[in-house]
């Protein structure tokens, strides 16, 4: 999904003011990530998987980074949780992208700062959308939650032979169902609700309403 179709996204879910009025609709698509180079292939890659690699790697930072600057607003100690659980999945996607040969695009920036100028937009949106209230800011953990289940499951099925990145993918979709559990309990413990924009609200019952999993067990 485009830059501009995900902050109308967030705008929507949020109850926020219009983000700009050229912003597109919601809608689905990949694109490679703005502001990196992705290569063609390396010898056992597509050009898709590896644009999978390389923009999962700052997503899952993107979750990380975004939960510590909400922890450091508010001190819920899911964001922290939360939080620790992404340093393992970036870092899970880090060594498959070493492992297959390419560059690391996070490997020097620090917090809050992203290669691709895509998620550097949806990094300084999201954190600005969950600083009104802790009620926001579960908001906003429930939104990258299912956005992240819904771009896995999309790079994930761009993947043609390739077990490691699918078991990966697998582990984070996973964690990340886990995740949206857990802030969907808290939101809830606080007075508020949420309507899901990138999953079904069956899909959102479904995952909210099941057992923690155990995940890469």
């Amino acid at each position: 999904m485009h830059r501009k179709q995900f902050l109308r996204c967030v705008g929507v879910a949020l109850g926020a003011a219009s983000v700009g009025s050229l912003l597109t609709a919601c809608g689905g698509g990949g694109a490679s990530p703005s502001g990196v180079s992705v290569p063609e292939a390396v010898a056992d890659l597509s050009a898709e998987e590896i644009a999978g690699l390389l923009f999962m790697r700052e997503e899952e930072k993107l979750a990380h980074d975004v939960y510590m600057a909400l922890s450091g607003l508010w001190g819920a100690q899911v964001f922290a949780n939360i939080a620790d659980s992404e340093t393992q999945h970036t870092e899970a996607v880090r060594q498959l992208i070493l492992s297959h040969g390419l560059e690391d695009p996070a490997a020097t920036t620090p917090a809050g700062v992203f290669v691709n100028a895509d998620l550097q937009a949806l990094y300084d949106q999201l954190v600005a959308q969950g600083a009104p209230s802790l009620v926001d800011a579960l908001k906003v953990g429930c939104l990258i939650e299912e956005k992240d289940i819904q771009d896995i499951e999309l790079k994930k099925a761009e993947v043609a032979d390739e077990p490691d990145i699918v078991q990966v993918y697998d582990n984070l979709l996973c964690g990340s169902r886990n995740h949206l559990r857990a802030f969907s309990r808290t939101l809830t413990s606080q007075g508020g609700s949420y309507t899901p924009v990138f999953l079904s609200q069956a899909q959102w019952d479904a995952i909210a309403g099941s057992d923690q999993e155990s995940c890469g067990n």
